[in-house]
């Protein structure tokens, strides 16, 4: 099969597998076998987590562009164009050079059925190794032990989070959850964690894995000050008696807002310490990366008359951090909730924990499939303690018009709940067809 246009290759590639979802590695596995059988490959950073990968990937590609070096970074899912998923050097690849991989991959695959996330995966290993890299910096999709990510042994892992969601494939506790992202985790491998409260399986996988386990408030950590902070790590010494600590002093506060991005950013630092003897980082360049770092979709403010916080926090963990933002960051406003999330999420727990910060709600129905219809998310906000919500419109930019019709100068609109709905917002904005 080939296509001339990336396009045409997403398109087949979505009807190609029967589960849009299937962990496991066994196919995925063989086909890196005939597409690298000698598996070459830079420098490799795995990172997952329930909450907070994608800033830890953007930490580290931003600190290791600022010391001058090759990164490709891979991560999902995209919020506008499926080239973000692939970037050389901060920026996404062209279509060519994906279209490229895929026939590549398409010509080694044999009938051997793959998801599209794994077609992606694939994609990115291929035109990684090729493009001469000094490191790759791969952000798993889900879990992790059989995510497509894993089938690549990485030089560091590292979890930022553990927290309750995709519960129907990574398991319904914290720990059934912590030991599929540990799986990550190699033998003599730094297995950096960012959780302040690790669930048990994390440290257990660790040592059966035999991974060299670092765990944040234990082994390293930061100190706040007024407007700066400070790094520390912990290390053991040989004899297992004398530690010794090493700080690095006086970091500006990371570009990526909220407390949760302390913890982001000790973690990250950890990881590039640990992989320094390979790949050196002066501090001006953490520094650097610290403060220059963007992301999209994470706590985005387009500043306005009435501004509008962008969040694609979708889980109970990510909207208690997005509460305490909004109490710290916006105290005094009153805020718009434009919003959306997907069927299989905890909905209900989000809209408790959202509801005593939000004035009222103007509900966006999507077109993705996974999305909940108007008439499940009427019962959902009937059977919650929400008062003020609206139903009826077609669309996000409907339902944005309605929340800043009854916003007034000090107010706050805050799109958030799903990456699809983060992206509605973005396409209409840059179409410049809302009333801003």
């Amino acid at each position: 099969m080939h296509f001339d246009s990336l396009q045409g290759w997403l398109s087949w590639q979505e009807g190609l597998h029967p589960l849009t979802i299937d962990l496991g590695l066994e196919r995925v596995n063989q086909v890196f076998n005939a597409l690298n059988p000698l598996h070459i490959k830079p420098l490799t950073v795995t990172v997952a987590g329930t909450n907070g990968k994608g800033s830890c990937v953007a930490y580290l590609e931003a600190i290791y562009l600022a010391q001058g070096y090759r990164v490709g970074t891979y991560t999902s899912p995209h919020i506008l164009n499926y080239n973000e998923r692939i970037k050389i050097d901060g920026k996404p690849v062209p279509d060519e050079l994906i279209c490229a991989a895929f026939a590549r991959i398409e010509s080694v695959r044999g009938d051997i059925s793959l998801s599209y996330f794994e077609f992606g995966t694939l994609a990115a290993l291929d035109i990684f190794w090729r493009a001469g890299l000094d490191v790759q910096l791969l952000e798993v999709g889900m879990g992790g032990r059989l995510d497509a990510v894993n089938i690549v042994n990485p030089d560091a892992a590292l979890v930022s989070s553990i927290g309750i969601d995709h519960t129907y494939w990574l398991g319904e506790t914290r720990e059934a959850i912590g030991a599929e992202k540990a799986g990550i985790f190699r033998a003599l491998t730094p297995a950096i964690v960012g959780d302040p409260e690790p669930p048990e399986s994390l440290a257990e996988t660790a040592v059966d894995k035999n991974a060299r386990l670092y765990c944040i408030g234990k082994d390293f950590g930061y100190e706040k000050h007024d407007k700066a902070w400070d790094w520390w790590y912990q290390d053991a010494a040989a004899d297992g008696i004398t530690d010794t600590l090493t700080y690095i002093r006086q970091l500006p506060e990371p570009g990526l807002k909220g407390e949760h991005q302390y913890r982001n950013a000790s973690s990250v630092i950890l990881a590039i310490a640990k992989l320094a003897a390979k790949l050196p980082v002066s501090e001006e360049s953490i520094r650097h990366g610290l403060e220059n770092v963007r992301l999209t979709g994470r706590f985005q403010l387009l500043k306005g008359e009435v501004p509008v916080l962008l969040d694609v926090g979708h889980n109970p963990d990510a909207v208690r951090t997005l509460v305490d933002y909004l109490l710290t960051t916006f105290p005094e406003k009153r805020i718009h909730a434009v919003f959306s999330m997907m069927k299989d999420k905890d909905i209900a727990g989000v809209l408790e924990i959202m509801n005593p910060v939000v004035h009222d709600w103007f509900f966006v129905p999507l077109t993705n499939p996974r999305a909940p219809t108007e008439s499940a998310m009427r019962e959902i906000f009937l059977q919650s303690s929400v008062v003020n919500v609206f139903f009826g419109y077609t669309g996000f930019a409907e339902a944005f018009n309605a929340a800043k019709k009854l916003s007034q100068p000090g107010d706050l609109l805050l799109v958030f709940g799903s990456f699809f709905l983060v992206s509605d917002c973005l396409i209409e904005f840059e179409k410049s067809e809302l009333t801003t």
